[in-house]
């Protein structure tokens, strides 16, 4: 279910199809997930086409399904590199942030700002802001990539 992940990182191989409607099935739960990353034109377009047009990694990140495209060799270490630096933040923070972005996205902006202080509260718990502060003050800065 691609439509319920935050993100996707896809080797430059990859391809993306709905095979639902091919097989007689009605595409429903995928196509309506997917809604949230893809322009609507184009999931209709590969729900309806199922197995007879597939999505290059390239078209899929064009379109905004894919945030980020590597070489086939490089993806177990761009994943692996990407998840690392999202579990050595302090779990409340990456939690609080999620809920914050989704709901943002599920209930527009006004309706997700009213409730951001309420998320920023309960994400912002004491040791992970003093663990933070102190990461802060030591002067060593994480090593980023550009991408």
């Amino acid at each position: 279910m691609l439509g319920e992940t935050e993100f996707i990182v896809a080797a430059e191989h990859a391809t993306f199809f709905d095979p639902h409607v091919t097989y007689g099935m009605t595409a429903a739960y995928e196509p309506i997930h997917m809604l949230s990353k893809v322009p609507f034109p184009e999931i209709m377009r590969m729900t309806l086409l199922g197995n007879s047009e597939r999505l290059s990694a390239q078209r899929a990140y064009e379109i905004g399904m894919v945030s980020q495209v590597v070489p086939g060799d490089q993806l177990r270490e761009t994943v692996a590199w990407v998840a690392q630096r999202i579990a050595d933040a302090p779990p409340v923070a990456v939690v609080g942030s999620m809920r914050a972005l989704w709901a943002a996205l599920e209930m527009g902006r006004q309706q997700a700002l009213s409730i951001s202080d309420i998320l920023t509260r309960l994400g912002n718990e004491p040791s992970a802001l003093e663990a933070g502060q102190t990461k802060f003050a030591s002067g060593s800065r994480e090593h980023w990539r550009l991408r």
